[in-house]
């Protein structure tokens, strides 16, 4: 390692440090817009088997990992997370072990993490690290702790270190790995058995098994296989009958072995054409399960990687296949494409009638076994899982007619592991996926479940759920909610009526469907129940049988549409599932002749007008491609629809008769639709790598914007309709602002974003990735934070992390409510809009309006809630007394040196300097100097004019005008109070700064509240400011309820 010798131009020479020879990268800069806050959805999508240990005699702790973060989950509440480890390992987790109230974790040592290590974590925090050892560039990759020993098991060596002191004992090398034949001996598992001290069984390549001693370091006896070419040992596990041992090989047979006399007591699954590999043994120790009627001991369970079943065996007489518990998980990824599966490990708990399974499927599982009456094949007891898969559509839902708090709490997620899931950003535990059925039952109607089907014949259950969700809308006006009536009936009932009236169950609903769904290569779209989480009662077919490509629902929650390949859009009522139009609706017979006729006319007379706009007759129109996407206005009064045929077209609702048409073709072809309600937007991906956005009032294009480079994966629009969101497949998210046309943020993620939403409260961004099964959530810096709307170039791109499973490094909703300046992160060197926060005065239009300020809405909604925002964010722990310093530093709290070190006298200079004069006991002290805020009141009481004052304290952070509101003096001539209250009153009168008027005055009445009842003045003067007030929200709740009554005629079908 090359050294250098650090000199400053004054001074000693300083200490020789070491320098590296390769040029640390710089951390990644933050988003100035999102900040990362946790991951969604994650349960365990690794290879790492979970681990479990009894917490008391009431409960069981299961630790799972989820990548570089360990999750714990307690049984007795339902597998509820109780801990989230912190903080995160430096490498991907490979072995866990709980031991006692301790869980250690193994990470790192693969050759792309470098070398790694074990931590001990307890109750989410880590405590301790085991002692590293030299060359420790093996991953991990089984853990186990017993007595006064931890081992750890690598590919070619054991690792030892002592269970009382963390310190590394020993390292054990098999004799193969010292001679040099082959690179990786051992299989990776090990186990101990109850009654040998300091000893401990290891499985090889081979199909051997040895017995070391630890203390020692000795190879004490080796167990070889029955014959040869079995495949290495996959799995270890000790009997509750001492000595006895059972060993699984590659080749799928399981040996139940005598340890102490070297003997094969029983041996299985040794001859069965379709036997996989098994990882997974374990035996049920309640003395309960075997036998004809469940009351023996003696009951085993295997799982393998290879497939979502649990063997369970009965080991008397011989042992035989007493049930299998089929698709417990999915199956593995070889036979299920991109969906993960496989079981990673199934363990019957201590002393219950519980087994406990986990797989790649990101789902861990509890089942329970009943006895009255017996059954040897366990039922589902508690579940907690996640997308299998990764995740291909997001949207938020939005908001229902009763304006609950529902609104930016649950987010619809969909996977290719053909699922629906409801996420809950308050609550974890509420979080579930939406029922297809009972699925479980339907296989076993059909025979999916048997004993005797072949593994590569077997269906799966996935394969009776719905495809892959593609496209999805969702409208929660007419959902009933949890306790609604459904009408009864079987989910998706009407998939066989191709033609006529759905049918449905006389039981009278409450509610009806309020999610539709596109399949992948389907034909049907499918309806869901969101309030009771369950599928829904209607499969739409499109009109001319080509696979949905989009869906919408109305506004009223009461139509759905159904766009398909072939270009055709069909309506279907939601309540009755009846077919209701067409766009373009089919013409009658009548039609057909006065069309024709209309047609021959035009031919024959040459009266023609280029510049007169297109009418469009019934029946014309269609589509010629893939619908892309369909929005319904507000009103129901037009459907938009856009097509790969580069074209959007109006539509009259009612009639489905074509009422405009743009063209882009041959320029650009549509590929996505978003529409933004509230400003009648819609934004339009094309697959020239744009993004167009075109008023749907004026039907004209009024933003294109670049600057996308791969394909765009995603969009969609701000809940104010500011900004536009887009995802494309160069992994970077663009933020683009719409009244400028600007491009102010981009991040580069660590993988490309497929999908994204923007909670309709604005305070979160959820993002899923490629090749994850987990939901990014990002939290909103703009709602407490200035951001400038320069655009930017290529170079300022940001390189941004995901956030972590625990949240580790997230940033809360608040946190940038406290930052008093921007840091340097966030902040451009050449952006005069962050160095000059002053909002921009602007002249009012007419005396007749009422006006908004332009001081962003973040300030004056952080003012209200100042006390809350300080409540919250308080000091855990009092601070901690600073250590004292040595006497002969200088104390740092009073900047002068100790007195009581000893002190140089200099020579330099002689005559020391002038003490300063003496204060004069007689003349009063000078008074001290106003405040800008108090000198502008004296003004404003002289002038009558207070618009500096108003735009001084417009200008102020919300903490500083909280603190001049609450400072101002009572007892100044005149009183501050009054000249205050009198300025707000006068804004008011001018009908300016509306919310901000109203936001100083309530932080004034709950700062001077008091003060009211003794001052006669101040009391009239707020008795004037309340004449003005209730005026004007008179006045304006006049003019809102005539526009809302005339919106509501409107609307009316009458």
């Amino acid at each position: 390692m090359p050294s250098a010798l650090v000199v400053r131009e004054e001074g000693p020479v300083l200490k020789r440090r070491k320098l590296s020879a390769t040029k640390q990268p710089e951390p990644p800069r933050a988003s100035r817009i999102f900040a990362p806050y946790r991951t969604l959805g994650l349960v365990s999508p690794t290879d790492v088997p979970f681990t479990s240990i009894p917490l008391g005699k009431t409960t069981f702790q299961i630790t799972t990992s989820v990548g570089r973060c360990l999750h714990t989950y307690d049984l007795r509440k339902g597998l509820h997370l109780t801990f989230m480890t912190r903080p995160q390992t430096p490498g991907d987790i490979t072995a866990t072990f709980a031991w006692k109230d301790r869980v250690f974790a193994a990470w790192g040592g693969s050759s792309a993490e470098g070398e790694g290590g074990v931590w001990v974590l307890k109750r989410g925090k880590r405590i301790a690290e085991l002692e590293r050892t030299a060359g420790m560039d093996e991953p991990v990759r089984q853990l186990l702790i017993f007595g006064s020993w931890i081992v750890g098991c690598c590919s070619t060596r054991l690792e030892v270190w002592k269970s009382a002191t963390y310190e590394h004992y020993t390292t054990i090398t098999s004799s193969q790995s010292r001679a040099g034949q082959v690179s990786e001996t051992l299989s990776g598992v090990l186990c101990n058995m109850p009654t040998m001290l300091n000893k401990v069984l290891v499985g090889k390549q081979d199909g051997n098994v040895e017995l070391w001693n630890l203390s020692t370091g000795k190879l004490i006896y080796t167990i070889t296989p029955p014959k040869l070419h079995t495949g290495a040992v996959t799995a270890l596990q000790p009997t509750p009958a001492l000595n006895l041992l059972a060993i699984a090989r590659a080749n799928g047979s399981v040996v139940i072995h005598d340890i102490r006399v070297d003997k094969e007591i029983i041996v299985l699954n040794q001859r069965s054409p379709t036997s996989t590999a098994i990882t997974s043994i374990s035996f049920r120790t309640d003395d309960r399960g075997a036998g004809e009627d469940g009351r023996k001991p003696g009951v085993m369970s295997t799982a393998g990687p290879n497939d979502g079943d649990v063997t369970l065996w009965d080991l008397n007489a011989g042992g035989r296949v007493m049930g299998v518990l089929r698709n417990a998980h999915n199956p593995s990824s070889t036979v299920r494409g991109e969906v993960s599966g496989g079981i990673s490990r199934a363990e019957f708990l201590s002393g219950q009638p519980l087994l406990v399974t986990s797989g790649r499927d990101n789902a861990l599982k509890t089942w329970i076994f009943d006895e009255t009456p017996f059954s040897p094949i366990p039922r589902i007891l508690h579940s907690r899982c996640g997308h299998a898969a990764p995740v291909t559509r997001l949207d938020f839902l939005p908001t229902d007619t009763d304006g609950s708090d529902v609104v930016g709490k649950w987010l619809l997620s969909a996977g290719r592991d053909q699922s629906l899931w409801g996420w809950s950003l308050r609550r974890d535990g509420q979080s579930t996926e939406i029922s297809q059925g009972n699925i479980r039952k339907t296989a076993k109607k059909l025979g999916m479940l048997g004993k005797g089907l072949d593994l590569d014949n077997r269906a799966s259950l996935e394969d009776l759920k719905a495809p892959e969700i593609t496209c999805m809308a969702c409208s929660l006006n007419r959902d009933g909610g949890m306790g609604a009536s459904t009408g009864g009936g079987p989910v998706w009932a009407n998939v066989a009526n191709k033609k006529g009236n759905a049918k449905s169950s006389d039981e009278p609903a409450t509610g009806w469907e309020s999610i539709v769904t596109g399949h992948k290569g389907d034909k049907f779209a499918r309806t869901w129940f969101w309030g009771r989480k369950k599928a829904g009662r209607w499969a739409f077919e499109t009109g001319d049988g080509t696979a949905v490509k989009s869906v919408a629902i109305t506004p009223c929650g009461t139509f759905a549409l159904v766009g398909s390949a072939g270009g055709s859009i069909d309506m279907f009522n939601l309540q009755s599932g009846i077919h209701r139009q067409k766009f373009p609706s089919p013409l009658t017979p009548a039609q057909a002749r006065k069309q024709k006729l209309q047609q021959a006319n035009l031919s024959v007379t040459d009266e023609i007008t280029i510049a007169e706009p297109r009418t469009f007759h019934p029946g014309e129109g269609k589509h010629t491609k893939d619908v892309t996407g369909l929005i319904v206005d507000s009103l129901n009064r037009t459907v938009i629809s856009c097509s790969l045929d580069g074209t959007i077209k109006f539509w009259n609702f009612h009639t489905g008769v074509l009422r405009h048409e743009i063209d882009w073709h041959p320029m650009t072809a549509i590929t996505a639709a978003q529409y933004h309600r509230t400003s009648d937007l819609v934004a339009l991906a094309c697959d020239d790598l744009s993004l167009r956005v075109v008023d749907t009032e004026t039907r004209k294009l009024v933003r294109e914007l670049w600057g996308c480079v791969g394909q765009i994966s995603d969009f969609c629009f701000a809940p104010d309709g500011r900004w536009l969101v887009a995802a494309s497949m160069d992994a970077v998210v663009r933020v683009w602002d719409l009244p400028t046309g600007h491009l102010i943020h981009a991040m580069r993620l660590d993988a490309p974003c497929t999908a994204l939403a923007f909670s309709p409260t604005g305070e979160f961004l959820a993002t899923a990735h490629a090749d994850s099964v987990g939901i990014a959530i990002w939290t909103n810096r703009t709602l407490f934070t200035h951001v400038p709307t320069r655009h930017i170039g290529d170079g300022d791109v940001l390189p941004t992390s995901l956030p972590t499973a625990s949240g580790e490094g997230g940033e809360g909703l608040l946190a940038a409510a406290f930052e008093d300046e921007p840091s340097s992160s966030f902040v451009d060197n050449d952006d005069e809009d962050t160095a000059s926060a002053l909002p921009v005065q602007t002249e009012q239009l007419t005396a007749a309006l009422t006006t908004l300020s332009l001081v962003p809405r973040s300030r004056w909604q952080t003012l209200l809630h100042l006390d809350t925002i300080a409540l919250r964010n308080r000091p855990t722990a009092p601070p901690k007394a600073p250590e004292k310093a040595p006497f002969f530093l200088p104390s740092l709290e009073s900047g002068k040196p100790n007195t009581s070190a000893p002190t140089l006298v200099t020579t330099t200079n002689p005559h020391p300097p002038n003490p300063p004069p003496p204060s004069s006991r007689i003349l009063p002290s000078r008074p001290p100097a106003l405040s800008l805020t108090s000198t502008l009141l004296h003004t404003a009481s002289l002038t009558s004019n207070y618009s500096p004052l108003l735009t001084h304290l417009a200008a102020l952070p919300p903490a500083a005008a909280d603190v001049e509101i609450r400072s101002l003096d009572p007892r100044a001539q005149p009183s501050e109070l009054v000249v205050f209250v009198r300025a707000l009153t006068a804004r008011l009168r001018q009908r300016r700064d509306y919310e901000l008027v109203h936001a100083w005055m309530a932080v004034f009445l709950r700062a001077h509240g008091t003060a009211v009842g003794g001052d006669a003045v101040l009391a009239g003067a707020l008795r004037e400011w309340s004449v003005e007030g209730r005026g004007e929200a008179g006045r304006l709740g006049a003019l809102g309820g005539y526009c809302a009554g005339v919106v509501g005629w409107v609307r009316s079908g009458r």
